[in-house]
C-alpha cells in the first residue's frame, strides 16, 4: 500500500514523502544513460515500458524543438535531446522533486541543449511553439488533466507538428484517442505492444 500511495503521489507539486534516490542504468536508442530517482516520481525503480515504448518510436529530426510534457525525472526529454543536437528540448513538470531530479540527469548524462522548468502543464513554456511534443501523461491525475495535454499540445505546435502519447490499453486508450481525434482532425496508433497504446497525431 506505501507503494501504490507514493506512486499517487507523483503529479503532486510538493512531495512530502522522505527521499530515496536511486540511480538506474539503461540502454535507450542504443545508447548508455543513467538516471537519478527518488520516492514520489513516477516509476522510480526503472524506465517504465510505455516510456520505452515511446522512446523507441519517436521521430526527432536533428534541429527540431522538442517538448517533453510531464517529465518525470527526465528519460524521454534526455533522449529525445540527444536526437536533436542542433534543436533543444524543454522539459516540464508539476513535481518539484521530478524537475530537480530532471536537471540532474541532464549534467549527468552531459546533455547541454536541454532544460527542465518546474510547473502546471504549458506554463513554463507558455510562448514556445514546438516540432514534437512527447507525453506519457499520469493517467490518476484524472481526465482533465489528459484533456488539457491534448489540447495544449495542439496549440503548442508547429504546423505538421507531432504529438506522441503513450498510454495503457486498460487505462483508456481508446477514449483518449477519440479525444485526440476530436482536437487534432487525426490520431493513430505508432505501437500496440505490451498493453499500451502509443497515439501519434499531426497538427494540421
Amino acid at each position: 500500500m506505501a507503494e501504490e500511495r507514493s506512486i499517487e503521489h507523483y503529479f503532486s507539486k510538493e512531495p512530502k514523502s522522505r527521499h530515496r534516490i536511486n540511480r538506474i542504468e539503461c540502454i535507450l536508442r542504443g545508447n548508455s544513460y543513467g538516471f537519478f530517482t527518488d520516492s514520489s516520481v513516477f516509476s522510480k525503480d526503472r524506465i517504465d515500458l510505455g516510456t520505452k515504448i515511446l522512446i523507441k518510436h519517436m521521430q526527432i529530426k536533428p534541429a527540431d524543438i522538442v517538448l517533453d510534457l510531464g517529465c518525470g525525472y527526465g528519460a524521454i526529454g534526455i533522449v529525445a535531446a540527444s536526437l536533436a543536437p542542433n534543436g533543444r528540448c524543454y522539459m516540464t513538470d508539476i513535481n518539484e522533486r521530478a524537475v530537480e531530479l530532471s536537471k540532474r540527469n541532464l549534467k549527468l548524462n552531459k546533455i547541454k541543449n536541454a532544460e527542465a522548468f518546474q510547473g502546471d502543464g504549458f506554463e513554463p513554456v507558455d510562448s514556445i511553439m514546438f516540432d514534437v511534443i512527447l507525453t506519457n501523461p499520469p493517467i490518476r491525475a484524472g481526465r482533465n488533466i489528459v484533456l488539457s495535454f491534448i489540447k495544449g499540445a495542439n496549440s503548442h505546435l508547429k504546423k505538421n507538428g507531432l504529438l506522441y502519447l503513450v498510454v495503457q490499453t486498460k487505462q483508456g486508450a481508446k477514449t483518449i484517442k477519440e479525444l485526440i481525434e476530436e482536437v487534432f482532425g487525426n490520431a493513430e496508433y505508432a505501437s500496440l505492444k505490451g498493453g499500451f497504446r502509443l497515439i501519434v497525431a499531426k497538427k494540421l
